[in-house]
């Protein structure tokens, strides 16, 4: 097992690929430690992994995973966290807008003993209206829906035990709130500024839309922190609300009917019984979906074996026998 292992997933990024290898090279050797790059190619349609076939040619510290489509930046980290080998394991974005001269810091913070150490884009420089605002919002939002008190939920550029990270179920978008995952398993986690460049090459692959989807991931992580392992606790008592009031709407028109044997209760108060017999009905709903719900996670804790939410199409890494026979000097 290798001490560091840096994953990287690549979508349409062939401009920035050998660029980013030859940083992170640089970099990790000069750490000292055995490390390795995972560099995962998510359906990219360029030449991007080509290029990571290349550079695995060459290096057997290397190893390229190619999913058979693109599968979202959650699923290929997911992937490249499943096949790390490191006891420490670090996660950046590939269109070189993470520096690799910041993953000594991230390494300092991993050897004091924190579990999660997460990225903070202290002095962001992209749009003030479309990325940096409604990112402050998200980020204030998620740190009092789940307890972490960080600036930063959204950047890929964080630092991760292998045991804590291995333990986190990815689907969705839901790489950006790891730290609100680790929170619920009792991960110790810090903060550190980091440097936030402008792309230079290729094309952005964010926009408003993303944005607008994160309020939706706000709501699911909430649900997750609070009812992940007992989803009853949050349908049942909804459910209890409405046939506790829809019987209470019965109940009162019942004995408006028993003390007023001859009014007409459906043309005085028809709509009144409507609503009761609606709250009774979706409140048995609301108690059944959250049994449903029990049974789903009773299910999901005692399964061995969890599905990916990804497909490898190839795994490219270079035999260390293969390496020094092509560098006999090294």
């Amino acid at each position: 097992m290798v001490k560091y292992s840096i994953v990287v997933p690549f979508n349409n990024e062939e401009e920035n690929v050998t660029v980013l290898y030859a940083r992170l090279k640089q970099v990790m050797e000069q750490v000292g430690e055995e490390f390795e790059l995972v560099l995962v190619d998510d359906g990219s349609n360029d030449r991007t992994y080509r290029l990571l076939e290349e550079i695995a040619a060459v290096d057997s510290r290397v190893l390229v995973v190619k999913l058979r489509r693109n599968f979202g930046q959650t699923s290929a980290l997911a992937a490249g966290f499943d096949h790390a080998s490191g006891e420490f394991i670090l996660a950046m974005d590939g269109d070189l807008q993470h520096d690799p001269n910041d993953i000594p810091a991230f390494i300092e913070k991993l050897e004091e003993g924190y579990e999660v150490v997460s990225g903070w884009r202290k002095r962001r420089i992209d749009n003030l209206l479309l990325r940096r605002i409604p990112s402050l919002c998200a980020n204030w939002l998620m740190a009092r829906f789940s307890g972490v008190p960080l600036h930063d939920f959204g950047t890929t550029f964080k630092a991760y035990r292998r045991e804590i990270i291995q333990s986190i179920p990815l689907y969705g978008q839901m790489h950006r709130f790891i730290p609100a995952l680790a929170s619920w398993y009792g991960a110790s986690i810090c903060e550190i500024p980091i440097r936030n460049f402008n792309r230079e090459r290729g094309k952005s692959h964010y926009g408003i839309g993303r944005t607008v989807g994160v309020f939706f991931d706000l709501l699911t992580i909430r649900f997750l922190l609070r009812y992940m392992s007992r989803p009853l606790h949050f349908f049942g008592s909804l459910g209890v609300v409405g046939i506790f009031l829809g019987s209470a709407i019965s109940a009162f028109l019942a004995g408006l009917k028993i003390l007023h044997p001859h009014a007409s209760v459906m043309a005085l108060h028809g709509p009144l019984l409507l609503v009761g017999a609606v709250l009774i009905v979706v409140g048995i709903q609301l108690l059944a979906v959250g049994l449903l719900g029990e049974l789903q996670v009773r299910h999901y804790f005692s399964s061995a074996k969890q599905p990916m939410p990804y497909a490898i199409e190839r795994i490219v890494r270079l035999r260390a026998s293969q390496d020094r026979s092509l560098f006999p000097n090294h």
